[in-house]
C-alpha cells in the first residue's frame, strides 16, 4: 500500500512500460472534466442572460403602465376642455342631434 502511494506521488506510473493505459484514461478525464468547465460557464451565462432579460421587462413594463396613465390623464374631458379653451375653443352648449339619410329609391 505505501509502495502504490510513491508510486503515485513519484509519478511512475506515467512512465512504466504499460502507462499508455494510464495516458489513456487521464486524456479521457482531462477531455471529461473540460467539456464540464464549459458546459458549466456556458449554464452560468445563459443564467444571467435569463436574470437580465427579466430586469429589462420589468422595466419596460413599469414604463408602459406610465405612459398608459399619462394618457388616461391627457384623454380626461376636463383636461381636453382646459386645454382647448386655452386655445380660444369652448364646449357647445347646444347638444348634437341624430342626423337621418333617407334613400332615394
Amino acid at each position: 500500500m505505501k509502495k502504490n502511494i510513491y508510486n503515485i506521488l513519484k509519478g511512475t506510473f506515467l512512465v512504466s512500460d504499460d502507462s499508455f493505459k494510464s495516458w489513456r484514461f487521464i486524456l479521457f478525464i482531462s477531455g471529461l472534466a473540460i467539456i464540464m468547465i464549459a458546459s458549466s460557464h456556458s449554464a452560468d451565462k445563459k443564467v444571467y442572460e435569463i436574470a437580465q432579460l427579466k430586469n429589462d421587462v420589468k422595466e419596460m413594463r413599469s414604463a408602459f403602465v406610465d405612459g398608459r396613465s399619462k394618457l388616461m390623464k391627457l384623454k380626461m374631458e376636463s383636461v381636453v376642455v382646459k386645454t382647448m379653451q386655452e386655445k380660444g375653443i369652448s364646449p357647445s352648449v347646444i347638444p348634437p342631434k341624430k342626423i337621418k339619410v333617407k334613400s332615394q329609391k
